[in-house]
Order: C-alpha cells, then structure tokens, then sequence
C-alpha cells in the first residue's frame, strides 16, 4: 500500500520498489479498494519478496514493522512506519492505515530535495 501511494503521491519524482518479507500471492482486496478510492492506479502493484538487492538499490528504506527479517545495508536511511497490517481488517480500518501511511508519505516528501 505505501509503495503504490508514494509512487501515485511523488509524481515520478521518485523510484519507489515495494517489497515484503512475506509477500501475499496477490494485492488484498481491502488494499485495493482503498487505494483504488484514492486514485492510485494498481496497474503495477502485485506483491513482491524482500531481497538485499532491492535494500542496495535504495536510498531510503522504509519498514513497517518487519523488524529482524529486515536487511540492514550501511550507507541507507531507514524509517519505520508502524502501522497495523491491514491483511483482513475491516474496511474503514484499512482506510484508516491509508491515511496513516498517507501523513507519513506527506512527511517523507517534505524532506526530500525539490519540495
């Protein structure tokens, strides 16, 4: 969900991979729903394995609560958004962990160079 809405938030400003130390064989249905609400187009969203070649790839990795399953690579900036997992929570949950995650995204973008 964060990585289709920074993509969709950040214009094409910034490469933005997602991936997951347990990925789900598809985008939970809740997840599309409310990403779809907000205009998020899910043309390239599918779930994706956490690999250390994506964390070398990145300037700034963001975890949301993978804590040791997550790769450590010197040299990135790491930030960590706890929020719930969304995967079977009720529909205006999910929106909320949207919106969480969306005030996140609003932070991150302040701090980047050209905002």
């Amino acid at each position: 969900m964060a990585a289709a809405m920074l993509a969709h938030r950040a214009g094409g400003h910034v490469v933005v991979f997602s991936a997951g130390t347990q990925p789900a064989g598809e985008v939970e249905r809740g997840v599309a729903q409310v990403l779809i609400e907000a205009g998020v187009d899910l043309a390239e969203a599918y779930p994706k394995p956490l690999t250390d070649e994506v964390v070398q790839a990145a300037d700034i990795v963001i975890t949301m609560g993978c804590g040791d399953a997550c790769p450590v690579v010197p040299g990135r900036r790491y930030l960590d958004w706890p929020v719930p997992d969304p995967d079977g929570a009720p529909i205006a949950v999910v929106r909320q962990i949207r919106d969480a995650i969306d005030a996140h995204i609003t932070d991150l973008l302040a701090t980047l160079p050209g905002n």
